[in-house]
């Protein structure tokens, strides 16, 4: 009887010290809500705030963009929509009313044969996130 009280002590102790490990861990629990999905996003509101808030904060697509891929405010547009991929021969960076086909969501999907997918190093967009750029471009990826 005492070996197997002193055995689930063992456990109990082993338990206790998963949880608070977990609980105390690095990893982060988001609770903030998902990104809201719009019907028709702007480019300059919706979209702009994605590559700041993602690829240039990140120090990827800044002044230093390597292939052209500078998505700072004022020179993402042209850098992206009926622009070819440098690192893809024969894709394009945003093909207006195409998500599927556009190399940008081919690498945020991760669905790429070259590189990695974006953004690069760091956590998957949400989604809700990507299906915004996905309408954007769907809906003719306008300068607005």
């Amino acid at each position: 009887m005492k070996k197997n009280t002193r055995f689930i002590g063992v456990i109990l102790v082993a338990l206790t010290m998963g949880v608070l490990y977990y609980c105390g861990s690095n990893s982060s629990t988001n609770t903030e809500p998902p990104p809201t999905v719009k019907e028709d996003p702007s480019f300059s509101s919706d979209i702009q705030s994605i590559f700041s808030n993602n690829c240039i904060s990140s120090g990827c697509h800044n002044a230093g963009a390597s292939g052209g891929m500078v998505l700072l405010q004022g020179q993402a547009y042209d850098n992206l929509v009926n622009v070819a991929s440098t690192q893809e021969p024969g894709k394009t960076r945003v093909i207006p009313n195409d998500a599927t086909n556009s190399y940008v969501v081919i690498k945020l999907e991760g669905r790429q044969t070259n590189g990695g997918r974006m953004p690069l190093g760091g956590t998957a967009l949400h989604v809700n996130t990507i299906q915004n750029i996905k309408n954007w471009i769907n809906k003719g990826a306008k300068n607005n």
